[in-house]
């Protein structure tokens, strides 16, 4: 029998966490289950109703972010699996039983949110953007980036952790992080629910993960950026410089920066690729 511990992450969730917990424990049972409601520094009742409603309650004394308290989460369970689930209603223990029903034989079971999201319009465009960046980084299509409801086996999920941020960047790190790295991810469809409570999610959240994809593009395959990059610099030197050389005017100024600049770029890449592979070893 696969033991799990369910993960919930809660901040200020006093509506809805102990309906959450109840949930789980209405539909999850077996001595290997544990539910763990990690209070990210709540000013309302969301751990009193959440170890209440039969939770084992983790309590951040500040509010240290989403990926803060997955992180603490994980560090406290000592089963097979965590399974990640919002503390707002938006995710179901129906849901994640059929996460449960696949695990087997993959890695990582993930939710994948149906086309009716309740999500403001505009956090649509960056959302495509940062999806778009994450396929062609790991050169997969991935379904669903971001997903908050999601099963990872908890010995692969404690080694790349520290890899990822504390924010809500976790869940699109840990993606990124797997699936460049070769495990057996599978998806199943679910419909999510509106959410109780507002959503702490804010433009400035999407600014910060647009700079995270990149910086963990550096990490797993710095190449996949640096050699196009390098390329396309390099072309626009040439081109450049193509005119002069044929008047008999030897080669411009800017040509040579270009050129310059476009060997400066794969250096770095190659440079940076060597310090991924090792950093990625040792995890």
């Amino acid at each position: 029998m696969r033991s799990i511990s369910i993960i919930i992450p809660a901040f200020n969730e006093a509506e809805s966490v102990a309906a959450v917990v109840q949930d789980i424990q209405a539909n999850f049972s077996g001595d290997g289950i544990e539910i763990i409601v990690v209070d990210d520094g709540s000013s309302d009742q969301t751990a009193e109703r959440a170890e209440k409603a039969g939770a084992h309650v983790i309590r951040n004394s500040r509010n240290k972010g989403y990926g803060a308290s997955l992180k603490t989460g994980i560090r406290r369970s000592q089963k097979d699996w965590v399974l990640f689930m919002d503390g707002d209603g938006q995710h179901h223990a129906e849901d994640a039983l059929k996460l449960w029903a696949v695990a087997q034989g993959n890695d990582m079971v993930v939710g994948q949110r149906s086309r009716r999201i309740y999500r403001p319009f505009w956090r649509l465009p960056g959302k495509w953007v940062l999806t778009g960046m994450a396929n062609y980084l790991t050169r997969r299509r991935i379904p669903d980036l971001n997903s908050g409801l999601r099963m990872i086996k908890r010995p692969i999920a404690a080694r790349y952790m520290d890899l990822c941020p504390n924010g809500f960047s976790f869940s699109t790190t840990i993606t990124m992080i797997l699936f460049r790295c070769g495990f057996e991810i599978d998806y199943v469809p679910f419909e999510i629910k509106m959410r109780k409570g507002k959503s702490t999610v804010s433009l400035a959240t999407g600014f910060e993960t647009l700079l995270l994809v990149l910086r963990i593009a550096t990490l797993i395959d710095p190449l996949r950026i640096f050699v196009p990059l390098s390329l396309f610099v390099g072309f626009i030197g040439v081109a450049w410089g193509i005119p002069y050389a044929l008047m008999g005017n030897g080669i411009s100024m800017g040509s040579m920066l270009a050129l310059v600049t476009a060997i400066l770029l794969f250096a770095i890449g190659l440079i940076s690729d060597q310090i991924s592979q090792l950093r990625l070893e040792k995890m």
